[in-house]
């Protein structure tokens, strides 16, 4: 890789990123694509694609619906980048369901299940004997 590229690459993902939130938010009209999270953004080091991360708190049924919503609509999303962001090359978007944040709140979930039954906490989940 190019000395350049180290630190351009992440530089474009950021702006891709920023980019796509308000492009996502404010401009696609399509039902499938609901309130969405633009969680990461990777981009190739020849900049010809990139992996779009989104996250969003819908039920996980839809989550296939808001995929196809967005791969639907990605012409337009690269279109309105290249409008935008000053790039020679507008990557193609891929866009991947982003299960960390779920996997988070689970996890946080079961350490505060965890916490309340801890021998030596009341019901509220209070030390009983300091």
């Amino acid at each position: 890789m190019k000395g350049g590229n180290r630190t351009r690459l992440p530089r474009v993902a950021e702006g891709i990123r920023e980019e796509l939130a308000e492009l996502i938010a404010r401009h696609v009209k399509d039902p499938r694509v609901g309130f969405v999270t633009i969680t990461a953004v990777e981009v190739s080091p020849d900049f010809a694609h990139a992996k779009v991360y989104v996250s969003t708190l819908a039920d996980p049924a839809t989550i296939p619906e808001l995929l196809e919503g967005l791969q639907h609509a990605a012409g337009f999303l690269r279109r309105e980048l290249g409008r935008r962001l000053r790039i020679h090359t507008i990557p193609q978007l891929t866009f991947v369901y982003d299960e960390s944040i779920e996997r988070g709140v689970r996890l946080a979930h079961l350490i505060d299940e965890a916490v309340a039954k801890e021998p030596g906490r009341d019901d509220e989940g209070e030390d009983r004997g300091a």
